[in-house]
């Protein structure tokens, strides 16, 4: 349980710079520097302001300087990092596989919120993952794949898992590339953003290509059934509005890698 508690804060300060990162990336700030500002005010946060979740509470959601509101978004982001990250470490412990499932978490939860909000998927996260991935791959072997099957055994677990990895981010990547070129040919218009297709390798680089169709599967159907409902309740055009597949793609895929264990994945 202590492992577990040490997770939840490290997932609270991942959470922090995932907020950075989805405030700063679409205005193309530098992530690194300035420092952390008031997105009202523009004035430097002090440190005590800036603690994850606490700082948003004492203050009541608001600058101390300007008293402008601060969106439930940051707090929202924290929260739900150090909890995935908590449910991670409880469930497989302190292991090189549950920091290749945080790490998968965190850039997971990037770029659902990124999505959500401003329609956009990030090489930085996309293809960073994709290379992550692959070295997890290596560190922290998969347990079973299709690769096991095709790789003769004198390679070992590691070359295995490898493969594995780099083809789930190949060959589920590609066929959703090959969906979104088909459609655009079908229907002259774009049914699936650039980012769309990195962000589902990255997927199978991180869970392999079985994990990727499931993500993939449960994403779409998600989407479909949200997107459908949101659609009719706000009576918007559905031959134009924009559907956030990479949110449900990113939801769908932390489904599988958390709950895996629990379920048939």
């Amino acid at each position: 349980m202590l492992e577990a508690l040490l997770a939840l804060l490290a997932g609270l300060l991942i959470g922090s710079f995932l907020n950075v990162c989805i405030f700063r990336m679409p205005n193309d700030y530098s992530i690194v520097a300035p420092r952390s500002f008031c997105p009202s005010c523009r004035r430097p946060i002090a440190w005590y302001d800036n603690v994850p979740l606490l700082s948003y509470l004492v203050l009541g959601g608001r600058c101390r300087q300007c008293r402008g509101r601060i969106s439930l978004r940051y707090p929202a982001v924290e929260a739900i990092t150090g909890a995935v990250f908590f449910i991670i470490v409880y469930l497989n412990g302190l292991s090189l596989a549950s920091l290749k499932l945080c790490t998968f978490a965190a850039l997971a939860i990037g770029l659902i919120v990124l999505d959500l909000v401003e329609r956009i998927l990030p090489d930085e996260f996309t293809m960073t993952g994709i290379l992550l991935g692959l070295v997890f791959a290596f560190v922290a072997p998969f347990d079973t794949g299709l690769a096991a099957m095709l790789v003769p055994a004198a390679w070992g677990g590691r070359a295995a898992s490898v493969i594995e990895a780099a083809f789930g981010a190949v060959v589920a990547g590609g066929m959703l590339w090959i969906v979104g070129r088909l459609y655009l040919r079908l229907r002259r218009r774009e049914g699936l953003g650039g980012g769309d297709p990195r962000m589902v390798a990255m997927i199978g680089a991180f869970l392999g290509l079985h994990g990727a169709l499931a993500a993939v599967l449960l994403g779409s159907i998600l989407g479909s059934v949200i997107g459908i409902a949101y659609i009719l309740a706000t009576r918007k055009d559905s031959s134009s509005y924009e559907l956030p597949f990479g949110s449900f793609l990113g939801f769908a895929a932390l489904v599988v890698a958390v709950g895996r264990r629990m379920l048939w994945f």
